[in-house]
């Protein structure tokens, strides 16, 4: 499945620094096989796939029936876990977007969401029950057409990114997204100029700080690479914000992924017993992050608001 369309840089792509350093080996254990090198920035931290396949390749790093975002499989007590997480978060995440919209004086009516990536479609048909004014896009077909099928739910392409007017949204939702994007600073500018002023963006994503990562190290199955491009942490993810007009204002952790990821690990590692190593791995990362905080957590809710150029600030750009 090698293939010399990849994407390599000489500079670090959050800071533009040249101190780069090999930090991590991962084996893709869920597809391909092959090894990838994960970088980390000396300047900044910021961590890396180095060399992942281009976007005209990529997908065939998706191709598996055990990917759950596409397929919805229910097979093996993991993924089974996997759903019944889901419902619970489903009602979380709403209590959080509905949160995030007061705070910012945004409550209104039917509010408008945007959500990308959204696989099968659970929580954005969810949301659009609950009387939010949903729009959502996935750039995979077999997902797309899950969600037809299974809710009679309309989803649209990725590319419909590039037919929404500025100012279209009140939020918008990446719930483990962003990691596999390519264009990132180009999607993180265009997901600024969708919002209306004061709006709210809300990202999930793997952290690779967390007690979990630091446990299972190179094996962590939350590296996902070549799928996850961009490992961030709380640290990284704040830079990324402030330099695309955006300021995180609220973290949650995701509890669940430490005991999912950990299960995960241990799957992919053939090790016997996974669910109950997983389960055991996952419960003392839990309890480490319980007493460490939020940042050490296995995945990150970040709630950032759209920073707003006041008029004083627009004279003098415009001088």
């Amino acid at each position: 499945m090698n293939s010399k369309k990849q994407v390599h840089f000489t500079s670090c792509p959050l800071c533009g620094s040249n101190h780069l350093a090999s930090d991590k080996l991962y084996t893709d254990r869920y597809v391909s096989g092959e090894k990838f090198t994960l970088v980390r920035c000396s300047d900044c931290g910021f961590l890396f796939t180095q060399d992942f396949p281009d976007q005209t390749v990529i997908h065939k790093y998706y191709e598996s029936k055990d990917y759950i975002s596409h397929s919805d499989t229910h097979k093996g007590i993991v993924n089974h876990v996997y759903h019944q997480v889901r419902r619970f978060m489903i009602n979380r995440k709403a209590g959080i977007l509905r949160k995030a919209l007061k705070n910012n004086q945004l409550a209104i009516h039917s509010p408008r969401l945007l959500d990308i990536g959204t696989g099968t479609g659970y929580f954005s048909y969810s949301m659009k029950q609950k009387g939010w004014d949903v729009t959502a896009t996935e750039a995979n077909e077999t997902a797309r057409t899950f969600a037809l099928n299974h809710f009679n739910f309309k989803i649209l392409p990725v590319k419909a990114l590039d037919e929404f007017r500025p100012h279209s949204f009140e939020v918008i939702t990446l719930w483990h997204v962003l990691e596999h994007i390519q264009d990132l600073h180009q999607t993180v500018d265009k997901l600024h100029e969708l919002l209306v002023d004061h709006g709210v963006l809300v990202l999930a994503l793997p952290n690779h700080s967390s007690k979990d990562a630091l446990h299972y190290k190179d094996a962590w199955a939350a590296y996902d690479a070549p799928r996850h491009l961009w490992h961030f942490n709380p640290d990284t993810l704040d830079k990324l914000a402030n330099r695309h007009g955006f300021e995180v204002v609220k973290k949650y952790a995701m509890p669940f992924d430490t005991y999912y990821v950990s299960m995960l690990t241990e799957k992919e590692l053939h090790h016997t017993m996974p669910f109950v190593r997983g389960m055991f791995h996952g419960l003392v990362s839990h309890i480490k992050s319980l007493f460490s905080g939020v940042n050490s957590s296995s995945s990150v809710i970040y709630v950032l608001n759209k920073k707003t150029t006041t008029n004083k600030e627009k004279q003098h750009e415009q001088r």
